[in-house]
């Protein structure tokens, strides 16, 4: 039986997988197909990287200021300003400020549109 050491698939609940969906699009570059044939909404996500699902949400989603009750996900990307600033446009807002994590990234943390938690880092080795 074959054992995996790190993540391999991700999902995320959106109250509106569509808009959600054309956040991380215009975020990250993401492409979304939708998966037809499921008893549930449920739209298959390619990325450079692991690939993903987005499903509409099936229970309300914890309150604003609750923290999260899930598993957080960050992406590398090249540039964090101009990562931040997407998000920004498209409809994201702050959750945690850039910061140095010394000799390794910039790091920070956003919500998007449907209320999920999501962290983005750009390498930086001589970060202090």
């Amino acid at each position: 039986m074959a054992t995996t050491s790190g993540p391999f698939y991700f999902e995320i609940q959106a109250d509106e997988p569509r808009r959600a969906a054309t956040f991380y699009a215009e975020v990250f570059g993401w492409t979304f197909a939708e998966a037809k044939g499921l008893p549930i909404e449920y739209w298959r996500i390619e990325t450079k990287g692991i690939g993903g699902g987005l499903l509409k949400r099936p229970a309300e989603a914890p309150k604003p200021q609750s923290g999260t009750n899930a598993y957080v996900c960050s992406m590398e990307v090249a540039d964090f300003d101009a990562a931040a600033k997407k998000i920004l446009a498209n409809g994201g807002i702050v959750a945690l400020p850039k910061f140095a994590v010394p000799g390794k990234c910039w790091q920070g943390y956003f919500i998007d549109t449907e209320g999920n938690t999501f962290g983005i880092f750009e390498a930086d080795e001589t970060v202090r």
